[in-house]
């Protein structure tokens, strides 16, 4: 039977890349010199970490890691952005949460949808991702067409499409 898997990834290399450039950025700046501001990517548990002086220059730092993500393609609806922590002292810090998979509710969200649009299929949860079988391609297809035309609040990709 004809199956394709739903997932909802960032591309690792890529945000990588965009952190990076943020970095690069953060260097050269010159509202930013003698700054301690600072720019972490934690792979392993999926975060950003912004720390900086003041909110202001947090605001800013925010803003080109959110610019640097977005031109690299990144979709942010998967980066979910904390709301910001300033200490008496005055030092901020912000995180930025990396969504990867699809998380139990989200995942719940779009199975019951394609349940609900009567589709020839059957879905389930399998690890972070949604697994869609069906008798013949053609209601796969129909189901991705649907998947594309919603907005879940997060990305989506389609991978694994085997005949």
């Amino acid at each position: 039977m004809p199956s394709f898997d739903i997932v909802s990834e960032v591309d690792k290399q890529e945000l990588d890349n965009a952190i990076n450039q943020a970095r690069k950025e953060l260097a050269t700046r010159f509202d930013f010199k003698g700054s301690s501001a600072s720019i972490e990517l934690e792979v392993k548990e999926s975060r950003i970490k912004l720390t900086a002086e003041d909110a202001s220059r947090l605001k800013s730092l925010s803003e080109i890691v959110i610019a640097k993500i977005a031109k690299r393609n990144i979709d942010l609806r998967n980066i979910e952005r904390k709301d910001p922590t300033i200490s008496p002292l005055g030092h901020a810090t912000q995180e930025f949460k990396i969504q990867q998979g699809l998380e139990g509710e989200k995942a719940k969200e779009i199975i019951k949808a394609i349940k609900a649009a009567d589709f020839k299929v059957q879905s389930a949860l399998q690890e972070r991702q949604i697994r869609v079988t069906g008798k013949n391609r053609d209601d796969l297809q129909a189901v991705i067409a649907f998947c594309r035309g919603k907005d879940f609040g997060v990305s989506l990709a389609f991978q694994n499409f085997r005949d």
